[in-house]
């Protein structure tokens, strides 16, 4: 008898806990916002888009003419290497190479060098969002705000992408 009160007991506490803690998620107030989206969205990524290419023209320049003379020597190689010397051959090849070896080390410190920048003034656009997003979820008292990347299924109402685009355009 007092094993079947027990398991009675237990199953209502179980039961109770249950019902709480649906009653809790039924209470909370939920929203979900794509961080990447809101990024793409506002207007401080194209103007950071547009410093990133000012800032790097000079250096885009310099491996585009590095491109256009290693071209230039190869088409020379084609069209004179039969009227030429060993020497002179020899000395072309190491000049193209030479040539080849500068645009790479080159243009690896570019893409490292606008990677870093990229990154960090993507990391000025994140900080925007977010900061948008705890005012919004503060005003509108959400409980939790998930990303939209990690949320397998939400309904359309709860998205509040546009309301953080819409916050972070105002900035200036």
């Amino acid at each position: 008898m007092n094993k079947l009160i027990k398991k009675i007991a237990l199953t209502t506490a179980a039961s109770t806990l249950l019902l709480a803690s649906s009653i809790m998620a039924a209470e909370q107030k939920i929203a979900v916002v794509s961080v990447q989206e809101a990024i793409s969205q506002i207007p401080q990524s194209a103007v950071l888009m547009q410093a990133l290419e000012a800032e790097f023209k000079d250096d885009k320049a310099v491996l585009a003419q590095l491109e256009k003379d290693i071209m230039f020597e190869k088409e020379n190689f084609k069209r004179n290497g039969s009227l030429m010397s060993e020497k002179e051959k020899q000395a072309l090849q190491t000049k193209v190479s030479d040539l080849i070896q500068q645009f790479q080390v080159k243009a690896k410190g570019f893409q490292q060098k606008i990677n870093l920048r990229k990154n960090e003034e993507t990391n000025k656009l994140v900080a925007l969002v977010i900061q948008a997003v705890d005012n919004i979820a503060a005003k509108e008292k959400y409980d939790l705000v998930l990303a939209k990347a990690a949320v397998i299924f939400s309904k359309p109402q709860h998205n509040i992408t546009a309301q953080v685009v819409k916050q972070v355009s105002k900035l200036k």
